[in-house]
């Protein structure tokens, strides 16, 4: 898969305080959804190599929901880490301390169901809400 997107936010904390908020269950629960009508009531992260990440998203309503899961490929603590979905896409993130800044970069395979700019808003929409969520507490 060659179709690359790449969505980034510059987050005002250090790159430790930024990994862990992005990797920890107890705060992935509160970021991890691209508009305020969604939710994430459940996630898990098993984070090591051949580890699972899972995440429960969901309309706030009921109406739909999906599990997102991934195994780990690789992990460098604090830096980056890559994984792949079920269907073979892969995701990098990597973690650019920049003083008391940290540049979150993600990168993923483009999926068929829904056109690139769509799938890039989605995830840049889960990325600034991560940063707020980061920001604030």
């Amino acid at each position: 898969m060659s179709n690359k997107i790449t969505v980034s936010a510059t987050i005002n904390a250090n790159a430790q305080k930024v990994w862990n908020y992005y990797t920890n269950p107890e705060h992935i629960t509160k970021w991890n959804f691209a508009d305020p009508s969604w939710q994430c009531p459940a996630a898990s992260n098993d984070m090591r190599v051949g580890g699972k990440y899972s995440a429960r998203m969901e309309a706030k309503d009921g109406s739909f929901g999906f599990d997102f899961e991934a195994i780990y490929d690789e992990i460098v603590e604090g830096k980056k880490f890559t994984y792949g979905m079920p269907n073979g896409r892969q995701v990098t993130v990597l973690f650019n301390e920049n003083g008391n800044q940290t540049d979150v970069i993600v990168t993923f395979d483009a999926e068929e169901q829904n056109s690139p700019e769509m799938q890039k808003n989605g995830w840049q929409a889960i990325l600034n809400n991560f940063k707020k969520h980061t920001e604030s507490h």
